[in-house]
């Protein structure tokens, strides 16, 4: 397998200046929107603040990847004496629950880093924070060429597919092709 130089683009997530404000979840819904900025439901942003409302504790997470089966992680994080469950800081989209899931389709999220047509110099979410706890970073890395990557039409498929099964997605891009 070749090597390539692949741009890595990350947000740093500095969790001790959120206050938990959420305009990071609202501009990311309001991007997503179809058509775009028509409507704001924090259900579809691809990042989801995560709080302790006792204690005054703010952690954002992002939407990463797809995955067909629930894992077997069940392990606790005490953070300030609060217990949490791992699902809660997890990134995955998956049948367990329901974060990170377009609330209609049940089609998975995933954080895409404003790269949509126009493409933003930096993702929304990072631009309207409004104390700077989402820090934008590219870096260059050399990585394995990746090969048989499926693309979003795919997961998405896919994602239909474990969940009304192969006859009715079939059945159902039948008679939308027939319109």
């Amino acid at each position: 397998m070749a090597k390539i130089t692949k741009k890595i683009k990350t947000i740093k997530i500095d969790a001790d200046k959120c206050n938990g404000c959420r305009s990071c979840e609202v501009i990311c819904s309001f991007v997503h929107a179809t058509p775009k900025y028509s409507s704001n439901n924090p259900a579809r942003s691809r990042i989801r603040v995560i709080r302790h409302p006792i204690k005054d504790i703010w952690v954002p997470v992002f939407g990463g990847e797809y995955t067909a089966a629930e894992c077997m992680g069940r392990d606790k994080y005490i953070i300030d004496g609060k217990e949490y469950d791992e699902c809660g800081f997890c990134r995955a989209s998956c049948p367990s629950r329901d974060a990170f899931k377009e609330p209609d389709s049940g089609l998975p999220l995933k954080c895409d880093m404003c790269e949509d047509e126009p493409s933003e110099e930096k993702p929304l979410c990072v631009q309207r924070c409004m104390h700077d706890f989402l820090v934008y970073e590219e870096r260059e890395e050399e990585v394995e060429e990746e090969q048989g990557k499926l693309g979003d039409v795919e997961l998405h498929l896919e994602s239909l597919v474990d969940k009304y099964g192969l006859e009715k997605v079939i059945d159902t891009v039948a008679r939308i092709a027939q319109k």
